[in-house]
């Protein structure tokens, strides 16, 4: 079966929860195509540390939402002139290259030339109008991204605190510089009609669908996970204490590692990053509580995950000579 549903709230903790709701739920041969604005928020990935990217005294005087999202990957804004999709799946119908051509038909059916590249990016003239992000949890499969349409690119850098060594990576300047909306190669755009040419893209490439309405959700089933949505214990946890941080910047995302110790070992440790595994921050976390304090035992540790991302982290900690 193939659905569709477009939200009718603007409210960030409610459209993440219910798109964590419709993952947890979903059928293994159906297929889900969600859509939802969040009015004025900032969202950030799994495992990121809010209180590093986010200037949150600012934030909180401009009425900004905070949202923790499932999927990995980094902070953005959204605002009403962001539209926001997700592809909720079955394993048996989950297929990446069919869903992002779906998008990019839609995009390319107002005649804008776009295309698939970078770190799971669509981009339009050589910048990104979406980004995406995914969650596999047991037979389910989730891929969410943005559209930017009419955004204020400007507002991302009010709200977020960029790393320079993330700009630099990429070769920019700016935040600003590396976005686009829709709306500089096609004027008119907003959501009713991208949503439309989204509906078609829908039909053209999975056949026909049902669309839900807001009253044909279970509101019980969704209260769970609002509630963990707007909690501050998912949104912002603890204020980090440690003893030691080493943070450093990869071709595959940012990793900050904040370790608390005692009688020279790793007693706890809290693990951020923008990488877009959403599981990687907790399996670091794991291989290296307890571990003695020291470049070769924990870049041991690091290796036996047997992950070429996390052998590169392992270089860099051995090379500190802790």
């Amino acid at each position: 079966m193939n659905q569709l549903y477009v939200s009718t709230s603007q409210d960030g903790w409610r459209n993440l929860a219910v798109d964590e709701y419709f993952l947890d739920n979903i059928a293994p041969e159906d297929a889900m195509l969600y859509f939802y604005v969040n009015a004025n928020a900032v969202i950030i990935g799994r495992s990121q540390n809010p209180w590093a990217e986010c200037n949150l005294a600012r934030m909180e005087s401009d009425g900004v939402q905070l949202v923790r999202r499932i999927t990995g990957g980094g902070a953005v804004y959204h605002d009403c002139g962001n539209l926001n999709f997700s592809f909720i799946m079955g394993e048996q119908r989950y297929d990446l290259q069919k869903q992002m051509n779906l998008i990019l038909n839609a995009v390319r059916a107002m005649g804008i030339p776009c295309d698939f590249s970078g770190r799971n990016d669509l981009l339009a003239d050589g910048r990104k109008f979406s980004g995406n992000a995914f969650c596999a949890r047991g037979c389910a499969r989730q891929h969410h991204g943005t559209l930017l349409l009419n955004a204020d690119l400007n507002r991302l850098q009010d709200y977020l605190n960029v790393d320079p060594r993330k700009l630099h990576s990429k070769g920019t300047k700016s935040v600003r510089s590396r976005v686009c909306n829709l709306s500089e190669f096609v004027s008119g755009i907003d959501n009713a009609r991208m949503l439309e040419h989204l509906r078609g893209a829908y039909r053209e490439i999975y056949g026909d669908f049902d669309e839900l309405q807001t009253a044909d959700l279970d509101e019980a089933a969704i209260a769970p996970y609002y509630e963990k949505q707007k909690s501050e214990a998912w949104r912002l946890g603890e204020t980090p204490r440690f003893d030691i941080e080493i943070e450093n910047r990869f071709e595959w995302g940012n990793v900050q590692l904040l370790l608390n110790l005692y009688q020279g070992a790793i007693e706890s440790l809290q693990v951020y990053t923008d990488a877009n595994d959403a599981g990687l921050a907790d399996a670091i976390r794991k291989s290296l509580c307890g571990v003695a304090f020291g470049s070769e035992p924990m870049a041991a540790a690091l290796r036996a995950m047997n992950s070429p991302q996390v052998d590169m982290l392992a270089d860099y900690i051995s090379g500190l000579r802790l």
